[in-house]
Protein backbone atom coordinates (compact mmCIF):
# COMPACT_ATOMS: atom_id res chain seq x y z
CA UNK A 1 0.00 0.00 0.00
CA UNK A 2 1.66 3.45 -0.98
CA UNK A 3 0.78 5.95 1.85
CA UNK A 4 2.88 8.30 1.05
CA UNK A 5 4.17 10.15 -1.96
CA UNK A 6 7.76 12.33 -1.60
CA UNK A 7 8.68 14.39 -4.67
CA UNK A 8 11.99 14.48 -5.22
CA UNK A 9 15.55 13.05 -3.54
CA UNK A 10 17.76 15.32 -1.79
CA UNK A 11 16.81 18.62 -3.38
CA UNK A 12 19.95 20.68 -2.02
CA UNK A 13 22.60 18.20 -3.21
CA UNK A 14 24.10 19.33 -6.81
CA UNK A 15 23.80 15.31 -7.44
CA UNK A 16 20.17 15.43 -7.80
CA UNK A 17 19.04 18.92 -8.63
CA UNK A 18 21.06 21.12 -10.78
CA UNK A 19 20.20 24.24 -8.59
CA UNK A 20 22.88 26.29 -10.94
CA UNK A 21 20.47 26.37 -13.24
CA UNK A 22 17.28 27.36 -10.59
CA UNK A 23 19.05 29.79 -8.29
CA UNK A 24 16.91 30.13 -5.21
CA UNK A 25 14.84 27.21 -6.51
CA UNK A 26 11.99 29.05 -7.92
CA UNK A 27 11.76 26.00 -10.51
CA UNK A 28 12.29 23.64 -7.64
CA UNK A 29 9.42 25.49 -5.65
CA UNK A 30 6.90 25.13 -8.67
CA UNK A 31 7.60 22.18 -9.98
CA UNK A 32 7.12 20.54 -6.29
CA UNK A 33 3.53 23.02 -5.53
CA UNK A 34 2.36 22.16 -8.35
CA UNK A 35 2.64 18.17 -8.48
CA UNK A 36 1.42 18.22 -4.57
CA UNK A 37 -1.64 20.29 -5.49
CA UNK A 38 -2.65 17.45 -8.05
CA UNK A 39 -1.75 14.61 -5.78
CA UNK A 40 -3.77 15.99 -3.22
CA UNK A 41 -7.03 16.33 -5.74
CA UNK A 42 -6.36 12.54 -6.68
CA UNK A 43 -5.79 11.03 -3.16
CA UNK A 44 -6.19 13.24 -0.32
CA UNK A 45 -5.63 10.87 1.93
CA UNK A 46 -1.87 10.62 0.78
CA UNK A 47 0.56 11.86 2.64
CA UNK A 48 2.94 14.86 0.44
CA UNK A 49 6.52 14.34 1.61
CA UNK A 50 9.37 16.98 0.94
CA UNK A 51 12.07 15.30 -0.85
CA UNK A 52 14.87 14.45 2.46
CA UNK A 53 17.55 17.22 2.29
CA UNK A 54 21.05 16.42 2.01
CA UNK A 55 22.65 18.14 3.81
CA UNK A 56 20.49 18.83 6.83
CA UNK A 57 20.02 22.66 6.11
CA UNK A 58 17.86 24.17 8.14
CA UNK A 59 18.08 27.89 6.45
CA UNK A 60 16.97 25.69 2.74
CA UNK A 61 13.58 24.89 4.92
CA UNK A 62 13.34 28.28 6.15
CA UNK A 63 13.77 29.56 2.29
CA UNK A 64 11.38 27.02 1.07
CA UNK A 65 8.86 27.71 3.60
CA UNK A 66 8.72 31.78 2.94
CA UNK A 67 7.56 30.57 -0.69
CA UNK A 68 4.82 28.74 1.22
CA UNK A 69 5.92 25.43 -0.16
CA UNK A 70 5.71 23.67 3.21
CA UNK A 71 2.19 24.89 3.13
CA UNK A 72 1.24 21.96 0.63
CA UNK A 73 3.01 19.17 2.32
CA UNK A 74 2.81 16.92 5.22
CA UNK A 75 6.28 16.09 6.27
CA UNK A 76 9.88 17.04 5.78
CA UNK A 77 12.44 14.09 5.24
CA UNK A 78 15.98 14.58 5.81
CA UNK A 79 19.11 12.20 5.26
CA UNK A 80 22.09 12.10 7.01
CA UNK A 81 25.33 9.59 7.31
CA UNK A 82 27.33 11.11 9.62
CA UNK A 83 30.29 8.26 9.73
CA UNK A 84 30.73 8.79 5.71
CA UNK A 85 29.95 11.84 4.60
CA UNK A 86 28.62 14.30 6.97
CA UNK A 87 30.78 17.26 8.76
CA UNK A 88 29.01 15.66 11.94
CA UNK A 89 29.15 13.65 14.52
CA UNK A 90 26.38 10.49 14.86
CA UNK A 91 25.80 11.99 18.12
CA UNK A 92 24.63 15.16 16.76
CA UNK A 93 21.08 13.37 15.38
CA UNK A 94 18.80 14.70 17.84
CA UNK A 95 20.04 17.88 17.35
CA UNK A 96 20.05 18.04 13.32
CA UNK A 97 16.76 17.06 14.12
CA UNK A 98 15.93 19.49 16.40
CA UNK A 99 17.11 22.38 13.88
CA UNK A 100 14.85 21.51 11.68
CA UNK A 101 11.63 21.14 14.10
CA UNK A 102 12.67 24.63 14.82
CA UNK A 103 12.03 25.93 10.94
CA UNK A 104 9.10 24.11 10.60
CA UNK A 105 5.87 22.75 12.49
CA UNK A 106 5.82 19.60 9.89
CA UNK A 107 6.82 16.32 11.03
CA UNK A 108 10.24 15.10 10.40
CA UNK A 109 10.93 11.82 8.71
CA UNK A 110 14.55 10.41 8.05
CA UNK A 111 14.07 8.31 5.24
CA UNK A 112 17.84 8.00 5.16
CA UNK A 113 20.11 6.98 7.33
CA UNK A 114 23.41 4.69 6.90
CA UNK A 115 26.84 3.62 7.65
CA UNK A 116 28.89 1.91 4.86
CA UNK A 117 30.99 -1.22 5.84
CA UNK A 118 33.71 0.26 3.42
CA UNK A 119 36.33 0.42 6.41
CA UNK A 120 34.99 -2.21 8.48
CA UNK A 121 32.39 -4.46 9.06
CA UNK A 122 31.95 -3.38 12.95
CA UNK A 123 32.01 0.11 12.05
CA UNK A 124 28.54 -0.66 10.30
CA UNK A 125 26.86 -2.39 13.14
CA UNK A 126 28.02 0.39 15.76
CA UNK A 127 26.43 2.98 13.26
CA UNK A 128 23.30 0.94 13.17
CA UNK A 129 22.55 0.21 16.22
CA UNK A 130 23.76 3.62 17.49
CA UNK A 131 21.60 5.69 14.95
CA UNK A 132 18.49 3.42 16.26
CA UNK A 133 19.33 4.49 19.39
CA UNK A 134 19.68 8.18 18.62
CA UNK A 135 16.62 8.29 16.47
CA UNK A 136 13.92 6.32 18.26
CA UNK A 137 12.28 9.27 19.81
CA UNK A 138 12.79 12.22 17.66
CA UNK A 139 11.88 11.07 14.66
CA UNK A 140 8.70 9.84 13.27
CA UNK A 141 9.63 7.57 10.95
CA UNK A 142 13.07 6.08 10.28
CA UNK A 143 14.22 4.67 6.98
CA UNK A 144 17.98 2.68 6.58
CA UNK A 145 19.50 2.80 3.41
CA UNK A 146 19.86 0.30 2.29
CA UNK A 147 18.86 -3.20 2.06
CA UNK A 148 21.66 -4.39 -0.89
CA UNK A 149 25.14 -2.81 -1.46
CA UNK A 150 25.57 -1.36 -4.67
CA UNK A 151 26.82 -4.10 -7.54
CA UNK A 152 30.52 -3.41 -8.30
CA UNK A 153 29.57 -2.97 -11.97
CA UNK A 154 27.04 -0.10 -11.24
CA UNK A 155 27.72 3.83 -11.00
CA UNK A 156 26.57 5.53 -7.77
CA UNK A 157 25.09 9.10 -8.48
CA UNK A 158 27.57 11.29 -7.69
CA UNK A 159 29.33 14.34 -9.41
CA UNK A 160 32.62 13.32 -9.86
CA UNK A 161 32.57 9.74 -9.91
CA UNK A 162 36.35 7.47 -9.08
CA UNK A 163 37.58 10.85 -8.69
CA UNK A 164 35.69 11.45 -5.21
CA UNK A 165 38.23 8.37 -4.17
CA UNK A 166 37.08 7.19 -1.14
CA UNK A 167 33.82 8.97 -0.63
CA UNK A 168 32.58 7.65 -3.91
CA UNK A 169 33.55 4.18 -3.50
CA UNK A 170 31.67 4.17 0.35
CA UNK A 171 28.23 4.29 -1.68
CA UNK A 172 28.65 1.09 -2.60
CA UNK A 173 28.97 -0.70 0.91
CA UNK A 174 25.94 0.85 2.48
CA UNK A 175 23.73 -2.57 2.47
CA UNK A 176 23.26 -4.81 4.71
CA UNK A 177 23.81 -7.44 2.11
CA UNK A 178 26.85 -7.33 0.07
CA UNK A 179 26.38 -7.55 -3.72
CA UNK A 180 27.34 -11.33 -3.81
CA UNK A 181 24.20 -11.83 -1.30
CA UNK A 182 25.86 -12.67 1.43
CA UNK A 183 24.54 -11.04 4.78
CA UNK A 184 26.83 -8.57 6.95
CA UNK A 185 26.94 -8.74 10.25
CA UNK A 186 25.11 -6.02 10.52
CA UNK A 187 21.50 -7.52 9.36
CA UNK A 188 21.88 -9.36 12.51
CA UNK A 189 21.39 -6.00 14.40
CA UNK A 190 18.52 -4.38 12.18
CA UNK A 191 15.08 -3.85 14.19
CA UNK A 192 12.08 -3.74 12.02
CA UNK A 193 11.06 -0.80 14.11
CA UNK A 194 13.01 0.98 11.42
CA UNK A 195 12.18 1.32 7.47
CA UNK A 196 14.60 0.23 4.91
CA UNK A 197 15.12 2.67 1.86
CA UNK A 198 16.12 0.86 -1.06
CA UNK A 199 16.00 1.92 -4.67
CA UNK A 200 15.48 -0.61 -7.77
CA UNK A 201 17.00 0.06 -11.04
CA UNK A 202 14.78 -0.46 -14.28
CA UNK A 203 14.59 -4.06 -14.83
CA UNK A 204 16.38 -4.74 -11.23
CA UNK A 205 17.60 -8.15 -11.06
CA UNK A 206 17.32 -7.81 -6.99
CA UNK A 207 13.62 -7.15 -6.72
CA UNK A 208 12.21 -10.55 -5.69
CA UNK A 209 15.47 -11.31 -3.69
CA UNK A 210 14.63 -8.01 -1.35
CA UNK A 211 10.87 -9.05 -0.82
CA UNK A 212 12.55 -12.50 0.65
CA UNK A 213 14.72 -10.77 2.55
CA UNK A 214 12.36 -7.51 3.81
CA UNK A 215 9.61 -10.36 4.60
CA UNK A 216 12.27 -12.39 6.74
CA UNK A 217 13.36 -9.47 8.74
CA UNK A 218 9.58 -8.22 9.29
CA UNK A 219 10.28 -5.01 7.80
CA UNK A 220 6.78 -3.21 7.13
CA UNK A 221 8.20 0.24 6.09
CA UNK A 222 10.25 0.66 2.18
CA UNK A 223 10.71 3.64 0.81
CA UNK A 224 11.44 3.07 -2.91
CA UNK A 225 10.92 5.06 -6.22
CA UNK A 226 9.72 5.65 -9.44
CA UNK A 227 12.12 7.42 -12.21
CA UNK A 228 9.94 10.31 -14.06
CA UNK A 229 13.31 9.37 -16.46
CA UNK A 230 12.28 5.76 -16.53
CA UNK A 231 8.62 6.20 -17.08
CA UNK A 232 9.73 7.17 -20.89
CA UNK A 233 11.15 4.31 -21.36
CA UNK A 234 10.34 1.18 -23.80
CA UNK A 235 9.19 -1.68 -21.31
CA UNK A 236 8.44 1.40 -18.56
CA UNK A 237 5.11 -0.06 -18.04
CA UNK A 238 6.22 -3.54 -17.42
CA UNK A 239 8.58 -3.33 -15.40
CA UNK A 240 7.49 -0.57 -12.50
CA UNK A 241 4.06 -2.78 -12.76
CA UNK A 242 5.97 -5.77 -12.05
CA UNK A 243 7.96 -3.66 -9.19
CA UNK A 244 4.62 -2.47 -7.40
CA UNK A 245 2.74 -5.78 -7.62
CA UNK A 246 6.15 -7.40 -5.88
CA UNK A 247 6.00 -4.86 -3.38
CA UNK A 248 2.56 -4.03 -2.67
CA UNK A 249 2.60 -6.08 0.83
CA UNK A 250 4.98 -3.09 2.44
CA UNK A 251 4.04 0.48 3.57
CA UNK A 252 5.37 2.26 0.83
CA UNK A 253 6.72 5.81 0.72
CA UNK A 254 7.05 6.09 -2.77
CA UNK A 255 9.60 8.57 -4.53
CA UNK A 256 9.04 10.68 -7.39
CA UNK A 257 12.55 12.04 -8.92
CA UNK A 258 14.63 12.47 -12.13
CA UNK A 259 14.13 14.33 -14.90
CA UNK A 260 13.55 13.40 -18.42
CA UNK A 261 16.89 14.60 -19.80
CA UNK A 262 15.03 16.02 -23.63
CA UNK A 263 12.42 17.74 -21.36
CA UNK A 264 15.47 19.23 -18.98
CA UNK A 265 16.98 22.54 -18.82
CA UNK A 266 19.90 20.79 -20.19
CA UNK A 267 20.18 17.54 -20.68
CA UNK A 268 20.60 15.88 -17.62
CA UNK A 269 18.78 13.69 -15.40
CA UNK A 270 19.42 16.70 -12.56
CA UNK A 271 18.23 19.41 -14.87
CA UNK A 272 14.82 21.57 -13.94
CA UNK A 273 12.15 21.04 -16.23
CA UNK A 274 11.57 23.10 -18.91
CA UNK A 275 8.17 23.46 -17.83
CA UNK A 276 7.52 22.91 -14.41
CA UNK A 277 3.67 21.50 -14.42
CA UNK A 278 5.06 17.88 -16.21
CA UNK A 279 6.05 16.92 -13.39
CA UNK A 280 2.49 17.28 -11.69
CA UNK A 281 1.38 15.06 -15.06
CA UNK A 282 3.66 12.36 -14.18
CA UNK A 283 2.99 12.61 -10.32
CA UNK A 284 -0.77 12.39 -11.25
CA UNK A 285 -0.36 9.34 -13.64
CA UNK A 286 1.99 7.45 -11.12
CA UNK A 287 -0.78 7.73 -8.22
CA UNK A 288 -4.06 6.76 -10.38
CA UNK A 289 -1.86 3.96 -11.76
CA UNK A 290 -0.55 2.47 -8.40
CA UNK A 291 -2.87 4.19 -5.73
CA UNK A 292 -6.40 4.87 -7.26
CA UNK A 293 -6.12 1.27 -9.46
CA UNK A 294 -5.64 -1.13 -6.63
CA UNK A 295 -7.36 -4.16 -6.77
CA UNK A 296 -8.73 -3.18 -10.73
CA UNK A 297 -6.58 -3.83 -13.37
CA UNK A 298 -4.65 -1.15 -14.93
CA UNK A 299 -4.86 -0.27 -18.21
CA UNK A 300 -1.96 -1.21 -20.85
CA UNK A 301 -1.18 2.11 -22.61
CA UNK A 302 2.62 3.32 -22.42
CA UNK A 303 2.98 6.94 -21.42
CA UNK A 304 2.98 9.49 -23.52
CA UNK A 305 6.58 9.76 -25.15
CA UNK A 306 7.56 13.40 -24.50
CA UNK A 307 10.37 13.27 -27.36
CA UNK A 308 12.13 10.27 -28.93
CA UNK A 309 15.07 11.07 -27.23
CA UNK A 310 13.34 9.80 -23.71
CA UNK A 311 13.65 6.40 -25.12
CA UNK A 312 17.37 6.14 -24.55
CA UNK A 313 17.34 7.95 -21.55
CA UNK A 314 18.41 6.13 -18.68
CA UNK A 315 18.22 7.36 -15.15
CA UNK A 316 21.12 6.99 -12.48
CA UNK A 317 21.77 3.41 -11.07
CA UNK A 318 21.34 4.40 -7.36
CA UNK A 319 21.00 7.29 -5.50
Amino acid sequence: MIEAIKFWNEPNNLSHWDFNMDPGWKIFTRMTRLAAEAVRRECPDLKLVLGGISPIDENFVRLLSSYGLLDHLDIVAVHGFPLDWNHWKIDEWPAKIAEIEAVTQLPIWVTEAGVSSFGAEEVQVFGLTRTAELLRDCAERVYWYSLFDLPPSWEATTRHKESEGSAYYRHFYMGLIRADGTPKPALQHFSSEMGICQWFHFNDHRLETAVEYLKAMGVRRLRTGISWADWHRPGALKWFDRQMDALEDFDLTLTLCFTPPSIGKRYCHTSPPIRPEDFAWFATEVVRRYVLSQGRSRPTERPVILDVRDQRAAWPTSC
